[in-house]
């Protein structure tokens, strides 16, 4: 065997959810009609500032004086900002859509659900549909054979012959050279092919998964997908809204090909598609980062319960460092989702605009006594690209499993409190069982 890698240790929490819940200020809980309202409007406001501003200055830029290649390439500069900021700003209402959908938008589940399907088959959304799955993933979160989204594929399911206790290490810290080698060659740790798989991710992530159930709950049968009212996560008595979901939809795709024959595809493309494409991009992006990092555990039956699931999540700053301008930004554009998950999981009905003190509440007084770690690196195509190669695979067995990389090596190993056991109170868990 190889020198073992150096791991960090996961202590696996021992929290109740009354704990975690009594940490936040009461008035966290409260959600208000008009205040979501008005993030909606403002948001709405700066999108149309963003069209109105590019709108004029597209005016300004003539083919007199410049090159054809110049004239084009001005052009193209001008709208391709704008659906930058179109879409981070429609990320923004994205997530007041998605907060509707947890109840959290107001008191009245009439206008949760209206704003709701509205806001969300605006953007493509199958509204119900997505609550649904939703609501499992949020029960469930990190649990192997439960959770709904981003569930790590193992070590069979990646195509790799079973674990072998003789030759390899179950917990990823010593792994011979020789099954490093085989386990990459297997693989491939290619870096353009790592670069590949971020892209078509962030690019096609969301409507494969919408359409083909694609990084979903592996024991669904294969296609299942949020269109299809009996499809195998739907209840029978979800059925009618599942339908209003996909009516939502076909009147989207409707005012998308009307407009397309009434003002041009291209028009359509500028306007719409391309900010469509960059909130795609960041649901994506922002969402797999929070779940998926080589330090996060993924849980199987005997150690799952719904708050060391909504633990195995983390917060992260978009756009930059936190403190800095950029991440305001993007903290500020996208009401804050990617910065305060871990909250929004611990209680979904808590509104954005309450989530950070709510955030700041449980690190002060819950988390960092108990000695997690509920913040992760920026969000951003480098985090992406680190994070994709490090989690490749899980183990088949064990009950606190962790990712590992193309060569059989993991980042990070659960420990589990029981004091009394050492003079340390913690114990060493190989994921499986006691050492």
């Amino acid at each position: 065997m190889s020198e073992p890698a150096e791991q960090a240790v996961y202590l696996v929490p021992d929290l109740t959810i009354k704990e975690l819940l009594d940490a936040i200020p009461a008035h966290c809980f409260k959600r208000s009609a008009l205040r979501s309202s008005l993030y909606t409007v403002w948001h709405l406001s700066v999108i149309a500032a963003i069209y109105h501003t590019a709108t004029y200055l597209d005016t300004l830029i003539s083919p007199v004086g410049l090159s054809p290649l110049a004239y084009s390439f001005a052009k193209f500069a001008l709208w391709s900002l704008y659906g930058f900021w179109v879409g981070l700003f429609g990320t923004g209402i994205w997530v007041i859509g998605h907060e509707a959908g947890h109840q959290a938008y107001s008191e009245s589940k009439l206008i949760n659900n209206t704003v709701g399907w509205i806001l969300h088959s605006a953007l493509g959304v199958p509204y119900y549909s997505w609550r649904y799955t939703h609501a499992k993933h949020h029960a469930s979160t990190g649990h192997m054979t439960q959770d709904q989204v981003f569930v790590p594929k193992t070590r069979s399911q990646v195509g790799l012959r079973p674990f072998d206790p003789k030759r390899d290490d179950r917990l990823g810290a010593r792994v011979s050279a020789e099954v490093q080698k085989e386990l990459q060659d297997a693989l491939g740790d290619a870096p353009l092919g790592t670069f590949w798989n971020v892209f078509k991710y962030v690019v096609f992530g969301w409507p494969m998964y919408l359409i083909r159930n694609a990084s979903g709950q592996r024991r669904y049968p294969r296609f299942s997908n949020h269109f299809n009212p009996k499809a195998v996560m739907f209840s029978p008595h979800q059925f009618f809204n599942i339908v209003i979901s996909d009516v939502g939809v076909v009147l989207w795709i409707a005012a998308l090909v009307y407009s397309s024959n009434r003002y041009s595809f291209a028009t359509v493309f500028k306007l719409y598609l391309s900010p469509y494409l960059w909130v795609n991009h960041w649901l994506v992006l922002i969402t797999f980062l929070q779940h998926t990092d080589p330090y996060l555990p993924h849980y199987r039956p005997p150690q799952f319960n719904f708050q060391r699931g909504a633990l195995a999540t983390l917060d992260r700053s978009l756009l930059g460092d936190l403190g800095s301008l950029a991440a305001w930004i993007g903290a500020h554009a996208t009401c804050g989702i990617s910065e305060t998950h871990v909250a929004h999981h611990i209680c979904s009905k808590i509104p954005h605009y309450h989530a950070w003190e709510a955030t700041y509440a449980l690190r002060d007084k819950v988390l960092g006594p108990a000695g997690i770690r509920s913040e992760g690196g920026p969000a951003g195509w480098a985090e992406i690209y680190r994070v994709m190669r490090e989690c490749r695979f899980v183990e088949d067995e064990g009950d606190v499993v962790f990712y590992k990389n193309a060569r059989g090596v993991a980042q990070t190993r659960a420990a589990f409190n029981d004091f009394g056991a050492s003079d340390s109170g913690v114990e060493i868990f190989d994921g499986h069982g006691k050492n």
